[in-house]
């Protein structure tokens, strides 16, 4: 678990970069990617003398497809394999390409409406597909997930991420506390959540006192 510092520091590193200094919407992509690789427990390594080639792009984006799909796997046990829709949705995700596998989680969700995962990753999939925007139909999507497993923080967690995108803070704060007071208490997700939520509650006093000491 030597991990966890980077995966509190990454967390306090993109809320600091999005409310304290500002940083553009169009940026905030990159800092839920940010997120979702410390839910997945990925180290961070930088490679400053390859970026700006379209290849390095391309590898990025593939890189974050991966990630995003190891982090919705985290919310789900080893022995609960995803469907066969969502297996081949996901080879989609890791490319990067959320159109497609937008269509396949959804072909998941009609064969079978009570399937938790398909649904989540359909969530996850719109709001990719969207720039990091929360749709109608993502929303529906999230909330579908929640209601059929309330017990699993993933649609909660993931919403709140997008909310966080929206710099709706006090929203993330809500559904992950929901999330958290909802898990089980042998999730093996349990602690990441709340070690996210103790960050993201530091970071939200940080911000007060900045303002109330501001002139």
């Amino acid at each position: 678990m030597s991990w966890l510092p980077i995966v509190a520091l990454a967390l306090v590193v993109c809320v600091v970069a999005a409310f304290l200094l500002k940083l553009p919407r169009a940026s905030w992509t990159i800092l839920g990617a940010a997120l979702l690789v410390g839910l997945a427990g990925y180290a961070i390594e930088g490679s400053p003398g390859q970026a700006g080639s379209p290849k390095d792009a391309a590898r990025m984006q593939a890189e974050s497809g991966e990630l995003i799909v190891a982090a919705r796997r985290q919310f789900f046990g080893k022995g609960q394999l995803p469907s066969r829709w969502v297996v081949t949705g996901d080879g989609f995700a890791r490319r990067g390409d959320f159109t497609q596998a937008s269509g396949l989680y959804a072909n998941a969700t009609e064969e079978n409406p009570a399937d938790t995962e398909a649904w989540l990753g359909l969530g996850i999939a719109l709001v990719e597909h969207a720039e990091g925007n929360l749709t109608p139909a993502a929303l529906h999507a999230f909330e579908k997930a929640a209601a059929l497993s309330p017990e699993n923080g993933g649609a909660r967690y993931f919403l709140g991420l997008a909310w966080l995108r929206a710099g709706e803070v006090g929203r993330t704060r809500e559904l992950w506390a929901e999330a958290l007071e909802a898990a089980p208490a042998d999730a093996e997700w349990r602690e990441l959540l709340a070690l996210r939520l103790e960050r993201l509650d530091a970071i939200i006093e940080m911000a007060q006192e900045q303002g109330d000491t501001a002139p």
